[in-house]
């Protein structure tokens, strides 16, 4: 396993540098923002040249965090939710949507890109329960140890832990699977985590398994310098042996859909999953 030493002080946020493709801005641009610039929209083009839809995989993996946090903040009865790797703030955030079911709901928002906590603290943080915290998912010691961000929850309650889309940008050399396993481990009982990620199914579907693979290496490849594309078994480890709440860990709009399906789904959305664990 890697050191918790050696995970940080390597994987340097873009920030304000207009010289390098950002995740943030990219995602960004994907969702129809205009906080981004020529070397971002540069990046995500080599991503359409291949998927050419991979803005409905933004719009739907946003859909997909909504009903998780409405399923968590409504029936699950989470009134405190960490979302990491928030990004730059865009329509329905997740305060937004939890505070619709509970008006109590508190929602502690990461990000370790200086813009996005910025764009963060001016736009968002408009209430008592909603607050910015600069910081990375592979701080040592995990968030779940930071006084930064333990201030504002109560850890002795259930929390929802958010990594949506932001583990297909952490590289195998820093050990995903150990660093969720920490996390797994300082979660209160009653918690859930929550979980989105590109998704290879593997040479059984092979034209799938083709288009991942191209994506993978444009992503990485081509200007973001990150985006795997893993398997489901790798992914399911991302939830250290916690019980997957049904229907498990699926396509993305498989995931308690809000209604039948308005049109056949474009190949680059089935290469994306996500789910949620329970932790008792």
């Amino acid at each position: 396993m890697t050191e918790q030493g050696s995970r940080t002080g390597v994987r340097k946020p873009v920030g304000v540098d207009t010289t390098r493709a950002s995740i943030a801005r990219v995602y960004d641009y994907s969702l129809g923002g205009k906080d981004n610039y020529d070397v971002d929209r540069a990046a995500y083009e080599q991503i359409l040249e291949v998927a050419p839809r991979q803005g409905d995989v933004s719009i739907m993996n946003r859909r997909w965090l909504h009903r998780v946090i409405r399923y968590l903040a409504g029936p699950a009865g989470i009134d405190q939710f960490l979302d990491v790797g928030a990004g730059l703030p865009t329509v329905a955030n997740t305060h937004e949507v939890a505070q619709q079911q509970n008006p109590e709901s508190r929602v502690i928002y990461v990000d370790n890109d200086p813009v996005c906590n910025a764009h963060g603290r001016v736009l968002l943080e408009q209430n008592e329960n909603t607050h910015f915290v600069p910081a990375d998912l592979l701080d040592p010691g995990t968030l779940l140890g930071k006084a930064d961000i333990t201030r504002y929850l109560n850890m002795d309650r259930p929390i929802g832990l958010v990594l949506c889309g932001l583990l297909h940008h952490i590289d195998e050399e820093f050990d995903p699977v150990g660093l969720m396993r920490e996390y797994v481990e300082l979660l209160p009982h009653g918690s859930y985590l929550a979980i989105s990620h590109f998704h290879d199914p593997g040479p059984e579907h092979p034209e799938l398994h083709a288009l991942a693979k191209e994506l993978e290496r444009r992503f990485t490849e081509k200007g973001l310098g990150s985006g795997w594309y893993r398997t489901s078994e790798q992914i399911l480890e991302y939830f250290g042996g916690l019980e997957l709440v049904a229907p498990g860990l699926v396509q993305l709009d498989d995931w308690w859909p809000a209604g039948p399906p308005l049109r056949e789904r474009y190949p680059e959305e089935w290469v994306m999953v996500g789910g949620i664990a329970y932790k008792p």
